[in-house]
């Protein structure tokens, strides 16, 4: 089990809580941020912008992935356009389709050609990542977001699919792959023993990082001094 420090794969903090994401700043492991409008609603986000601009006047020197929301394409375009010019760090999020499963990779091309930086996001299988692949080869530095943890949610195993998401990643010397949404602490060595370059991390997986390679038996018996403190707060009696 590799110490953090050791890891090749980059983490990347995904959130939207302003005061957990300056926290994480202070840590040397995490080279990046990501969010998205999910994540920004249940933060409480009111102000898209607001809060985008206020977080990188904080986070100027880390790559921070902000989402556009439109679902029209010319409008994805605007919005993309706009927050791209919010930052030199910034990548603007795009999804793989519109809501109508219309393919957005007309508008990625335009936005390769505008020079803008992206991370196309929400894809799940290789042949979405062949054609992403295709149209941002050459182009500005980009991120292809591979959901893994939501392949595991389906009972499929995640990591032979990520390992070939990798080989064909590999031939885009501008593009690096993403995997997304982890459910586990184990999902970063997973990321890392294939040679993914980044995986986005939320804090409640980020805060077990100190159980990396901790003793079994001893980890064994803080479960259970763990379930006997809590029987007695609880007052149980038989």
């Amino acid at each position: 089990m590799y110490r953090v420090a050791d890891l090749n794969v980059k983490i990347f903090a995904d959130g939207a809580d302003r005061a957990t994401m300056l926290e994480l700043y202070q840590k040397p492991f995490v080279r990046g941020f990501t969010t998205n409008p999910t994540l920004m609603c249940k933060a409480g986000i009111k102000n898209y912008e607001s809060f985008a601009r206020d977080m990188l006047d904080a986070i100027p020197d880390r790559p921070i992935c902000f989402e556009v929301f439109a679902d029209e394409f010319p409008e994805m375009e605007r919005q993309a356009r706009k927050i791209a010019t919010w930052g030199d760090n910034v990548y603007v999020k795009v999804p793989i389709t519109n809501t109508r499963r219309e393919s957005s990779l007309e508008l990625i091309c335009r936005l390769v050609h505008a020079g803008i930086k992206q991370n196309i996001t929400a894809l799940m299988t290789l042949s979405q990542v062949k054609d992403v692949c295709r149209v941002l080869d050459g182009g500005p530095p980009a991120q292809v977001s591979v959901f893994a943890g939501r392949i595991a949610d389906t009972g499929r195993d995640p990591v032979p699919l990520m390992a070939a998401a990798v080989q064909l990643v590999r031939s885009c010397s501008n593009v690096e792959l993403i995997w997304a949404s982890p459910r586990e602490l184990l999902n970063i060595y997973q990321a890392d023993e294939i040679g993914c370059h980044i995986i986005t991390v939320t804090d409640d997986i980020l805060r077990k990082l100190p159980l990396a390679g901790k003793d079994l038996l001893d980890f064994s018996l803080d479960t259970v001094v763990m379930f006997h403190q809590d029987a007695l707060r609880s007052g149980f009696a038989l």
